[in-house]
């Protein structure tokens, strides 16, 4: 075994290897850029090592920079984890060439895979299906564009290099493919060096399954089952499943079967996943299904198979690149109850799930019964460089029904503040009735998003709480500051207040009255509420309200106050009385960047008209493109921007006049 390992990687999954390479006597060494000094991945290892400035390019995507660090630090081996350089050929040459042991499979197989047109065309050889469409060299736009009418739409563009939904473009109507087109082929180009993309039959109903497979350096290779990964946003995953709901004995042996050809045609060592399509229109499990991709790298979701197998991954990955045999045969191997994953991230599903930025100025998880997979603590920073995952909550119980209350129950005792989050989001995707039912499918959100993210208004226990916070009613006394314990008691009777809060841009005033430091009648809305405080700790207390008692928790910064309230969050705002309050408009005739990112691309000069939807200016965040389009027809009055300039959220980008040019 390795005496000293690198990871090459940061977040979740830096955490995730180290823990197991500790716990098997392996010395680690972290990396890290400029924006991870502190984080937590450099703290949990033995070493650290600095490898550049914050861009990924200029550090986690550095071949050079990785593996000087790693002979500079004197390590045997190299993890790339999962994302950046962990499917790059080159990356795993580098390392053999510098007498280094990558773990993962040999460049060979990451080449085999790592181009989906080439991979395809191989699986088709090796009697796997794949889905029908376009796979060959010819990229001219043109030319593509009649393979995408030939084959019929709608149609999905895919970039041929990668994963994670980067690169990628569902397109229904012909009118559309240019566009659709040049988007993911910049956005290709940025995550992977590779603008080629390919063309397939877009499915009505797909389920997504993807298959576990091992292989070790003496000519062994096996599955460990499925998982289920329908529910996707923009292509990328948010909860996944182990076993896959209704998957029938017959179709998990052959879908086995067909990963395991397809690593044996690679010559495939180490961790993959053979990622399934099947359209289920007409029925829960068709007799068919269609090859889509190999992954030759760990996945995120890897925890819910170890959950239903009992296997660490990470140390089968270790030992395998270590030279030993897998440690299991296929018959030894078995399923063990249900296992969810729900993949928790900085990001406003109200807002097409853009990337959110902030400081964790309060982080809470369940201890029980969950897994918590992450690379964050409280008071790290989200910044707009990298993928903005919080963290991964896995359950496991003997059944898929007391699996999904148990995950539904997790997510319900997280507390986050700081930062905007689709933590709610996922409790509701928890109550859908068609994801309950076992009946997933990858259009799934698509068809909820208007249910899945309805703001959440507060009633009026949550508008009296939030007021009595507001006060500072609930903050632990200071014992040696006599002033603290006088509350609002005063000679003549209950002292009355008015506090105004502030909730997604609606402003209410609520009244209390109170008799001491302890007691309250609040009137908010259409109810009046006694409060009593019986407890106070730190971010939260025990209260009794309209006769029963309850804890409740919450934290502030600022103007901002976070009440964790019935199982979800509810941000406030404190409008400060002398400084004209905290919200703000913005106006028609100006375009805005919704987020912390990059201009990639402006469209539009001085004095050139526009019409509604056309777009101004593309913003890369966070691996994201965002396309920005006018919101009313009318004249450029200014642009702001240059194409490549680093801007912060709510930076004017493009002026309008009243009115379009003549």
């Amino acid at each position: 075994m390795f005496a000293k390992l690198l990871i090459a990687n940061r977040g979740e999954i830096a955490c995730r290897i180290i823990r197991t390479a500790q716990r098997l006597a392996i010395r680690t060494v972290a990396v890290y850029s400029d924006a991870d000094g502190d984080a937590l991945h450099v703290s949990l290892a033995d070493e650290a090592i600095r490898i550049g400035p914050a861009p990924a390019a200029e550090s986690y995507l550095s071949i050079a920079r990785i593996v000087e660090a790693a002979r500079s630090v004197g390590a045997d081996a190299i993890h790339p984890g999962y994302g950046f350089l962990s499917e790059n050929a080159d990356f795993a040459e580098a390392v053999e060439d510098a007498g280094l042991v990558f773990v993962g499979p040999p460049p060979s197989a990451i080449r085999a895979m790592g181009l989906k047109d080439a991979a395809k065309a191989l699986m088709e050889r090796s009697g796997v299906p794949v889905v029908p469409g376009y796979h060959g060299d010819r990229q001219d736009a043109a030319f593509l564009e009649q393979q995408a009418g030939e084959i019929g739409y709608p149609v999905l563009i895919k970039a041929r290099a990668g994963g994670g939904g980067k690169g990628m473009r569902r397109v229904e109507r012909r009118e559309d493919f240019g566009a659709a087109l040049e988007t993911a082929r910049r956005e290709a180009e940025a995550a992977f060096g590779d603008g080629a993309v390919l063309i397939e039959k877009y499915l009505s109903k797909p389920r997504h399954i993807e298959v576990q497979i091992f292989g070790d350096r003496h000519g062994n290779i096996i599955h460990l089952f499925e998982r289920d990964c329908s529910l996707q946003r923009r292509h990328q995953k948010v909860i996944e499943e182990a076993p896959a709901p209704g998957m029938t004995a017959e179709v998990r042996r052959a879908m086995g079967d067909a990963a395991v050809r397809a690593a044996q045609a690679i010559g495939y060592v180490g961790a993959g996943t053979v990622e399934f399509i099947a359209d289920v229109t007409n029925g829960l499990w068709p007799d068919h299904f269609y090859f889509m991709e190999m992954n030759t790298r760990l996945q995120v979701e890897h925890p819910v198979t170890e959950a239903i197998t009992g296997l660490d991954l990470v140390e089968w990955q270790l030992r395998v690149a270590a030279g030993e045999p897998l440690p299991k045969k296929q018959g030894d191997i078995g399923i063990n109850g249900w296992s969810f994953e729900a993949r928790l991230y900085a990001e406003d599903p109200a807002r097409g799930f853009l990337p959110a930025t902030g400081r964790l100025a309060y982080l809470s998880f369940p201890d029980a019964q969950v897994r918590i997979d992450s690379g964050v603590r409280e008071g790290d920073g989200i910044t707009p460089y990298y993928d903005p995952l919080i963290a991964k909550l896995i359950v496991h119980a003997p059944s898929r029904s007391a699996a999904l209350s148990r995950l539904q129950a997790a997510l319900k005792e997280c507390r986050i503040a700081g930062t905007t989050t689709n933590l709610d989001f996922l409790i509701r995707l928890t109550e859908d009735h068609d994801f309950r039912s076992g009946l997933p499918d990858t259009g799934l959100i698509d068809r909820a998003i208007d249910r899945l993210t309805a703001p959440i208004a507060p009633d009026d226990e949550a508008l009296a709480l939030a007021a009595v916070i507001a006060t500072g009613a609930l903050a632990p006394m200071n014992s040696t500051d006599p002033w603290s314990s006088l509350g609002s008691w005063q000679i003549w009777g209950d002292a009355h207040r008015t506090v105004t809060i502030d909730h997604a841009g609606s402003r209410v005033a609520v009244t209390l009255a109170s008799r001491g430091r302890d007691q309250f009648a609040v009137r908010a809305g259409a109810s009046t509420l006694p409060i009593l405080v019986l407890e106070r700790f730190e971010n939260g207390a025990r209260l009794e309200v309209a006769g029963q008692k309850r804890a409740v928790r919450f934290a502030q910064e600022g103007e901002a106050l976070t009440l964790f309230h019935d199982g979800g969050s509810l941000v406030f705002h404190l409008p400060d009385a002398l400084g004209g309050g905290h919200v703000s408009e913005i106006a028609d005739d100006e375009l805005v960047a919704p987020m912390p990112g990059l201009v990639k691309l402006v469209r539009v000069g001085a004095g050139e008209a526009v019409t509604k939807g056309q777009p101004l200016v593309v913003m890369e965040a966070m691996k994201m493109e965002l396309t920005l389009s006018a919101s009313r027809e009318g004249t450029v009055a200014g642009v702001h921007v240059a194409e490549g300039t680093q801007v912060s959220e709510g930076t004017v980008l493009v002026t309008l006049t009243e009115e379009a040019a003549e």
